[in-house]
């Protein structure tokens, strides 16, 4: 069998950063190699509760400008949750937060980004690629993971697994707004105490634009510059997702899913795992402040959010295994029941 005889996606065109994400490549950040992952990781998770698939199966990230698909495959089942995109599928449009059907020769068009910065497209039972260090996602400074280490390009084949054209229903999140905030919640420190009190002054209450410098690795701000009070160089230490570094020029910049295991900037804040998504989402010229919370306040603000979304995910595998056909429904009752004999 040739490799296009086996069940594949297409890509036509590419768009502008479209790469394979997963959850992420951790516990090698001691080595020096960075997490990777989904940078809007709720919204992959709920690509992959629409398909019935693990909540960590890559998908494709798709940023600002969509790529043009090919369907290679004699059915398969794919979902489109993040941004709002312009999505056609034969000329027909789709909406994002849906899970559909596809075929044989069929094309999906999926355009510049309406509204937010990125969208995941999730295929039923994933896609066929070898792991790297435990992960499919992609970092493209090192090479590692993805399809050859790097975005993806026009030509590009991505093999699917034989859980692609899987049953299951077609189902859609429910229409909600897009997450807005006017501030990003942040914890101050571990070096808050480089910046003068002036300093820290401006960045909680000064508004930053996203500047053009800004990807996965991280997101540079222009705005206001913020003083340092002891330098703007320590000692490197260890960094976080979300980690707020100044250098020299004043401007923060929050570091993101491919950032530097290490840095030798003064860490001024921290972006709240619940933020993260909203900071995911923002466009080049758009703009945003900062608010600090205490890390009581960050923990709680976390633990409700994931409870949110654990609830939002357990909804639609509810309503998916509700609208399987009931022979379905038996055997996957069948397979659950022998499986708690075994434990």
């Amino acid at each position: 069998m040739s490799a296009n005889d086996t069940p594949g996606l297409r890509l036509v065109e590419a768009g502008l950063g479209t790469s394979l994400q997963d959850l992420g490549r951790r516990f090698f950040q001691r080595f020096g190699i960075s997490e990777s992952g989904a940078l809007d990781a709720p919204a992959l998770r709920l690509a992959n509760a629409l398909l019935g698939n693990e909540p960590g199966t890559a998908a494709l990230e798709i940023t600002l400008s969509g790529p043009v698909i090919d369907i290679e495959a004699e059915r398969v089942r794919l979902a489109l949750v993040g941004a709002d995109f312009p999505v056609t599928l034969n000329g027909q449009a789709l909406r994002t937060g849906r899970s559909f059907e596809a075929q044989r020769g069929d094309r999906l068009v999926i355009g510049l980004a309406r509204q937010g910065a990125r969208a995941y497209l999730a295929v039923a039972g994933g896609f066929a690629a070898a792991p790297t260090l435990g992960s499919l996602s992609t970092h493209s400074r090192s090479r590692l993971g993805g399809l050859d280490g790097g975005y993806l390009k026009a030509g590009d084949r991505l093999a699917l697994t034989p859980g692609a054209a899987g049953e299951g229903p077609q189902l859609a999140l429910p229409a909600l707004p897009a997450p807005e905030a006017a501030k990003l919640r942040v914890v101050l420190g571990p070096q808050d105490d480089f910046y003068t009190d002036e300093g820290i002054e401006t960045f909680l209450s000064a508004r930053y634009q996203v500047s053009p410098r800004a990807d996965r690795m991280g997101y540079q701000f222009e705005g206001p510059a913020i003083a340092h009070a002891k330098g703007f160089n320590i000692v490197s230490d260890g960094i976080v997702n979300g980690s707020i570094q100044v250098p020299g020029n004043g401007q923060p910049i929050v570091l993101l899913a491919d950032r530097q295991t290490t840095g030798g900037y003064p860490k001024i804040a921290t972006v709240i795992e619940a933020d993260l998504p909203i900071l995911a989402q923002l466009r080049p010229g758009e703009g945003i402040g900062f608010t600090a919370v205490t890390a009581d306040e960050a923990e709680e603000i976390v633990l409700e959010a994931r409870a949110a979304q654990a609830a939002r995910e357990a909804a639609l595998v509810e309503v998916g295994a509700a609208r399987r056909p009931p022979a379905i429904r038996a055997l996957l009752s069948a397979d659950l029941t022998a499986g708690l004999a075994r434990v």
